[in-house]
């Protein structure tokens, strides 16, 4: 009775240390922690086109939505929009901000088209002209 004591408190223990680490390494914690440290950090499944993926830069959290298209050799992510998901805290945040987004989305998504939505729509076409 007391060696299978021991075997499930071993056991319990184990499950406890595999819990903890796969707290510590899991992704959407690293990303609340960046966005709570107003730093940059970029979530995404990219296994995964229906799930869109999160970016987080000084303080403001970003969604991008991926869309399935053809290139010349095979099917792509060739379309992507990304929008706030709160426009009030875009206050400080310049173009040069948002080209670094881009820069970085363009980075795992080459083949892609980046559209934001409104209000960086605006600023992103003033700039460009």
């Amino acid at each position: 009775m007391i060696f299978l004591l021991r075997l499930v408190i071993f056991a319990f223990i184990i499950y406890l240390i595999y819990k903890i680490v796969k707290f510590i390494i899991d992704p959407k914690r690293k990303l609340e922690s960046a966005h709570e440290q107003k730093k940059y950090f970029f979530y995404d499944i990219p296994d995964n086109i229906r799930k869109n993926f999160l970016i987080t830069f000084n303080g403001v959290m970003f969604e991008g939505e991926k869309y399935l298209g053809t290139t010349d050799r095979s099917f792509e992510v060739v379309s992507i929009f990304i929008w706030p998901h709160n426009a009030d805290l875009l206050k400080g945040l310049s173009y040069d901000d948002f080209i670094f987004i881009e820069n970085e989305v363009k980075l795992r998504y080459p083949e892609s088209e980046i559209d934001w939505k409104s209000p960086i729509k605006e600023l992103m076409a003033k700039k460009k002209s």
